[in-house]
């Protein structure tokens, strides 16, 4: 069996294993990244690139189908599903083939093909006759669609996955989607749009990535309306019944059933670890399953072994990605010496319509923390230029800290949030207070005007208990 000695060995050429791998060449050049399937990133190949492509075109339906409520009157809307899955696959290819061309450019020998497994904390064997030493080791293998037990067996080929999609020929005429997170709500109203039969299943509610109740109630209000959804959907069971998926399901205490012609199961992702037999990766028994790393070093524990991207089953988005396979191989590459660093400010974008956006973490992450905090908050239904538009729907919370007057995050749902969330990331990376941000300009009329009633409002709650806070300043305890 060949051996290859290296300092730093990396598992997977996506989008953190690239940056890992460029990362830890600034260190040493003795670096080779280890790749099992095709190159080409989650997000070009079968993620971010080839949704949004997916969305446009239902966009541009959309807005055909809608185009009489502003007095224009359209010859008719086809949507020739041939023709829009074969842009969406040609485009795809394109961004894919820029990636597989980056990498496909590195040194040969530092490119490995076949799928790698430890056999001792130093030793990976890639296939069945090479062994990689590796002084220190980068895990950036991503992730995969979760699906329930025994599904796949009941329905075999009519249950798909969200990567299955952008390999379509054409638009199939119906379509169940269990799962309303990111990826379940992106595709269902997507689909929908462009004529597809779609019923989308949910659990307790809950909508997207969404914590905030007052937020997640309204997107739960518009997307009911949207589209058929069953946001409490319980005893979810799908049979193949004469070549059709038969869901059968409960909500609010009434058994349903519907048939499709395939299931999309987009009910979660799971980290790429099972066969690399890390019980040999020497990092102790407490850390098999999903192994914990440092999001700051991407070292888990005080050992050799890095992890970044999906793989640390930390936040699944390319940013992320890129920022902890930076962080990672970095410090891999000038191991022992490690170093910390800190993390952008926390941004999530859902590219629904109306869009949804995370600032911060969100509600949930405040309260799990137990920060005090304030909330102000506005509404788009009136707001001049979502009217305008006639995209007036959602609703915008922003969130405070009481003493410091902080900017702390935000959650909503409504239009422009992709770009409203950017404004809200740079000013919260930026530690800017609530008024700062009020003091902002905002132009008139634009959708921030909405922001900025929320802020003002915000503003307006933090500001008695700043006044309170300074004339105690010089109290002594207890006054």
């Amino acid at each position: 069996m060949k051996r290859l000695e290296v300092d730093v060995a990396v598992i997977g050429a996506g989008s953190a294993g690239m940056t890992a791998y460029r990362a830890a060449l600034a260190y040493t050049q003795k670096v080779v990244v280890i790749e099992s399937g095709s190159y080409g990133t989650t997000c070009a190949r079968v993620g971010c690139m080839p949704s949004k492509l997916l969305i446009v075109a239902a966009e541009a339906a959309h807005a055909v189908a809608r185009a009489p409520l502003f007095g224009v009157t359209a010859s008719g809307c086809h949507v020739d599903g041939r023709a829009v899955m074969r842009r969406v696959r040609e485009e795809r290819d394109r961004f894919a083939g820029f990636v597989v061309d980056s990498v496909e450019a590195w040194p040969a020998e530092h490119r490995l093909r076949g799928p790698a497994r430890f056999v001792a904390p130093h030793l990976l064997r890639v296939g069945d006759d090479l062994e990689v030493e590796a002084s220190r080791i980068v895990i950036a293998t991503g992730s995969s669609p979760v699906v329930p037990p025994g599904w796949r067996e009941s329905l075999g080929d009519r249950l798909i996955v969200s990567d299955d999609v952008f390999y379509w020929d054409d638009l199939p005429r119906s379509l169940a989607v269990a799962g309303a997170g990111v990826i379940g709500l992106e595709l269902a109203q997507a689909l929908s749009r462009l004529g597809v039969r779609v019923r989308l299943f949910g659990r307790n509610g809950s909508v997207g990535p969404l914590s905030d109740p007052a937020v997640v109630d309204a997107a739960r209000a518009i997307f009911t309306s949207d589209l058929p959804f069953s946001a409490y959907a319980e005893q979810l069971q799908p049979t193949l019944q004469d070549g059709q998926v038969r869901m059968s399901f409960s909500e609010q205490g009434v058994e349903r059933e519907e048939s499709f012609d395939y299931l999309l199961v987009a009910v979660g992702r799971r980290a790429n670890l099972h066969g690399l037999d890390l019980q040999h990766a020497g990092l102790g028994l407490e850390e098999f399953g999903v192994p914990k790393a440092d999001p700051n070093t991407g070292q888990i524990g005080g050992s050799h072994i890095f992890m970044a991207g999906d793989a640390s089953a930390n936040m699944p988005l390319l940013h992320e990605a890129t920022d902890e396979g930076a962080i990672a191989g970095a410090n891999a590459g000038r191991y022992p010496h490690v170093q910390s660093r800190l993390r952008r400010a926390p941004l999530g974008i859902v590219f629904t319509d109306p869009q949804m956006a995370i600032v911060g973490g969100g509600h949930a992450a405040l309260t799990t923390r137990g920060s005090r905090f304030e909330t102000g908050e506005a509404s788009f239904e009136d707001q001049g230029r979502s009217r305008v538009m006639a995209e007036n729907r959602g609703l915008v919370r922003v969130y405070g800290e009481v003493g410091s007057g902080r900017f702390l995050g935000a959650e909503m749902v409504g239009p422009a949030a992709e770009h409203i969330g950017h404004l809200l990331a740079w000013a919260l990376q930026q530690q800017q207070t609530v008024q700062q941000m009020v003091d902002s300009p905002f132009y008139h009329p634009t959708v921030e005007e909405g922001l900025r009633s929320a802020l003002r409002q915000l503003a307006r709650k933090l500001k008695p208990v700043q006044l309170d806070m300074e004339k105690c300043r010089d109290c002594t305890p207890g006054t």
